[in-house]
């Protein structure tokens, strides 16, 4: 793994951070409005786990603060001093049943970058580690000054928003991230004079606790997220004439998938050759992977910036490079949402690809933690070979992505049958993106065939027909799904038939060789 060019992270607060916050809060709410050394330090020494920062190349950039109350305190009519204490956050119940959301800031030149959605997210991983029943806040409604006399009262421009016949900047985020009104707060902070003083009580509810409560299977203690969501980028090869260009094609589709909130996007193997159209003109094989290989670095650089900004993991299709032993290797290179970047090189290079590209096989081939739990790359052919994928799942790996770039119909449903397989002995979800279009100018990208898809295991839990999204054939597009973990778990465990578990250990196994 290499640095990427943006580190991000959201982390427990500690009391070294206090000036950082007060800064942030300074900044955000105006020195009137400011912290205090005290308030914070009440707040990080009351209830240490409920207090987050986001932090961006070591600068604070984002502050969540929480505390735990009970049931009666949460539901019951209150203000922001009486609920928090004056800010000290001094009526923290250590044993209470809710969380209660006191604050979220970020840096008003960071926002579109959503960090508050990346808060959010920490904030509803801290209820559920804790078990508590869910969380509890109150949200401003910041345009109600000026739009009070056109619906007449708060509570029907509340209830113009949660029916979408109105939108507002703070609420409409709230409710898009899974909160419910519960009702109308007066008096709750006077000096907010754009919301006249008043909040909306908001609620989200933990789902292992509502499971609990109806008596169903609670999720997995190993399952770091259970609902993710997938996006696989159908990507069209046409002519671009920067690598500035490209850029901007790509960041378009992480943008589209991001305002969707997509937790992972795939996009196609190859699908960095559309840099060699820039020449517009035919280009020997032996060139033509050294002017790709200049555009390693700066591809890296795209793709783990639009990772951190976009707050989405992107699996970047692959790209050929040439590695320290000289070889040259197809490589993805799988950008996290905290700027990190990883590598998953090609395994096994197809005829075409030794041939035209004198592309060599790698050695390794490991999953890769993610904040949805370990995931696993192989490249188009490598999901041919029934043995990586094992590896992979060996490793803890419950979602597989496959990106591709196949010519024709019969070698795109070589690797969808193979990948389909795949999902059904591993009990695991593989997405695969392909290429469309074509590039005329340059070698082995003539013509292209794809009808990218989301294919699960073929059990009860899942979609009827094992494909739990596809797209329409060579047409550019995006195909969405969502999956639980918790299925696969449930598969693993008691499905219809168990293949993980009925493996006959004494007479086959798959051993990875290490080289040195």
């Amino acid at each position: 793994m290499t640095d990427g060019t943006r580190r991000l992270e959201v982390r427990q607060a500690d009391l070294g951070d206090i000036p950082a916050v007060r800064r942030l809060s300074a900044k955000v709410y105006g020195e009137a409005e400011i912290y205090g050394t005290a308030q914070l330090k009440g707040q990080l020494q009351n209830f240490p786990q409920g207090q987050l920062v986001a932090v961006l190349d070591g600068e604070v950039i984002g502050y969540c603060a929480t505390f735990r109350v009970s049931e009666r305190v949460a539901f019951q009519r209150h203000t922001w001093s009486e609920i928090t204490g004056g800010g000290y956050h001094s009526r923290h119940v250590p044993a209470g049943d809710w969380l209660y959301g006191a604050e979220v800031f970020v840096d008003p030149d960071r926002r579109g970058s959503r960090i508050g959605q990346r808060l959010y997210a920490a904030r509803k991983a801290l209820c559920i580690r804790l078990g508590c029943k869910g969380i509890v806040f109150a949200g401003r409604l910041p345009t109600l000054y000026r739009r009070l006399k056109t619906f007449g009262s708060p509570e029907a421009y509340v209830a113009a928003i949660a029916e979408g016949r109105a939108r507002d900047p703070v609420l409409s985020f709230q409710l898009r991230n899974g909160f419910e009104v519960k009702g109308i707060l007066p008096n709750y902070l006077p000096s907010d004079r754009e919301s006249l003083g008043y909040a909306v009580h908001l609620v989200w509810y933990n789902p292992r606790w509502l499971a609990e409560a109806a008596g169903r299977d609670t999720y997995s203690s190993s399952i770091v997220k259970d609902h993710v969501r997938i996006a696989v980028v159908q990507y069209q090869q046409r002519r671009v004439r920067t690598f500035e260009e490209f850029g901007h094609n790509v960041e378009y589709f992480v943008d589209v998938v991001a305002d969707y909130n997509a937790d992972f996007v795939l996009f196609p193997e190859l699908f960095t050759l559309q840099l060699l159209s820039i020449e517009n003109a035919p280009i020997p094989a032996a060139e033509a992977i050294a002017r790709l290989d200049s555009y390693t670095e700066p591809l890296k650089e795209l793709l783990s910036r639009l990772a951190v900004e976009y707050n989405i993991n992107i699996i970047g299709g692959s790209h050929p490079t040439r590695v320290a032993s000289g070889a040259i290797h197809n490589i993805a290179y799988v950008c996290l949402r905290d700027g990190s970047i990883h590598e998953q090189p090609k395994i096994h290079p197809t005829p075409n690809e030794r041939y035209w590209w004198n592309i060599d096989g790698a050695e390794t081939c490991e999953t890769i933690m993610t904040d949805c739990g370990p995931i696993g790359v192989l490249i188009c052919y490598d999901a041919e070979f029934p043995e990586l994928a094992r590896h992979l799942t060996d490793q803890g790996a419950r979602l597989l992505f496959v990106p591709f770039c196949t010519d024709e119909r019969q070698s795109y449903l070589r690797v969808r049958y193979c990948c389909q397989a795949r999902a059904v002995e591993n009990q695991l979800y593989v997405a695969l993106a392909g290429n469309c279009g074509n590039l005329p100018g340059v070698d082995n990208m003539d013509i292209q065939y794809a009808q990218s898809c989301i294919v699960t295991p073929c059990d009860f839990p899942f979609a009827r027909d094992g494909v739990a999204a596809d797209t329409t054939p060579n047409a550019e597009m995006v195909a969405f799904a969502d999956v639980r973990l918790a299925d696969i778990e449930q598969a693993r465990a008691s499905g219809t038939v168990q293949n993980l578990n009925d493996r006959r250990f004494d007479l086959y196994r798959v051993d990875w060789t290490q080289r040195r």
